[in-house]
């Protein structure tokens, strides 16, 4: 018997259309902490990522796709609930994704 599930939160959708100076947040905070996140950005412009609005942690050119699976570790490192992931750059045509998935004790 297993003592863990993974679970998905709600897709977060952001329209690269309305993309503006600055960053903009993809979707709402996460309310579970991450054990994997995918960022999917299904749109035509690059863009950049950050989890506080400060600083870049990656870069997603147009038709691309990130998976973050690392978190999976003894210590159960995960991306806290609460952390809000921003992407900026130039509007353009397409959507950016969010996939979050965390684990529940059973």
């Amino acid at each position: 018997m297993y003592s863990t599930r993974i679970e998905w939160e709600t897709l977060r959708v952001l329209d690269s259309s309305t993309l503006v100076a600055g960053y903009n947040p993809l979707g709402g905070p996460l309310i579970h902490p991450s054990i994997k996140l995918k960022l999917v950005n299904n749109s035509n412009t690059l863009v950049l990522v950050s989890k506080d609005g400060i600083n870049d942690i990656d870069v997603a050119p147009g038709n691309s796709f990130f998976l973050y699976d690392e978190f999976v570790t003894p210590n159960h490192e995960v991306v806290p609930a609460g952390t809000q992931i921003l992407v900026k750059g130039a509007a353009g045509l397409g959507s950016i994704y969010l996939v979050s998935q965390y684990l529940i004790v059973l």
